[in-house]
């Protein structure tokens, strides 16, 4: 069965965005950019919030983002070879190929297409991934801490919930990010 997969980066204190919705301070240089693409090639599917999925659909509806370096040009083309679920109420119709809504966050089709998958499938955005969290479907945790405290803003990691956590991997980067890879315990 794959794996569903949450990767997030974030600040030191826990949160993707500041409080004015800003998140500059998170993008990730060559180093990091590297080790992403490496680790998400193997992804199969990506389910998305729509915000995250508006945020992420320039990787195929901007082209002037993959000539910005042969690295952003490598994630786009892994990121438009993936299927993607977009779960949004509002979303009228998608700007990507390989792209499909969902009304609602259904626990049960979730574990369906996991079992069903032959790659791994990774949850983006807090808000949805509180769901799969809540439902108990995230296998792994993949966080990419970065040197900074913004004080406030979107949290990372939802709360209420409690969950044990495995160390699996751990990379320190020049930039001062930290990549932490956890299981989730059972």
């Amino acid at each position: 069965m794959a794996k569903l997969i949450y990767t997030s980066i974030m600040s030191l204190d826990g949160y993707i965005e500041d409080e004015d919705g800003t998140f500059d301070w998170s993008m990730p240089d060559e180093e990091v950019h590297a080790f992403i693409n490496e680790h998400e090639g193997p992804l199969g599917t990506y389910l998305y919030g729509r915000r995250m999925y508006e945020t992420m659909a320039g990787w195929e509806t901007d082209a002037t983002l993959a000539e910005q370096s042969p690295l952003m040009r490598d994630f786009a083309t892994l990121w438009q070879a993936a299927d993607k679920v977009v779960y949004s109420r509002t979303l009228e119709q998608v700007s990507t190929a390989r792209t499909r809504i969902e009304r609602d966050f259904d626990p049960e089709a979730v574990r369906q297409l996991k079992q069903a998958a032959t790659r791994d499938l990774a949850v983006s955005g807090p808000e949805l991934a509180a769901h799969a969290f809540k439902a108990g479907l995230v296998d792994e945790c993949h966080l990419f801490v970065s040197p900074i405290m913004v004080g406030g803003g979107k949290r990372s990691l939802p709360e209420g919930v409690r969950l044990k956590l495995d160390l699996l991997d751990e990379r320190r980067f020049g930039n001062g990010v930290v990549y932490l890879r956890y299981r989730t315990g059972t």
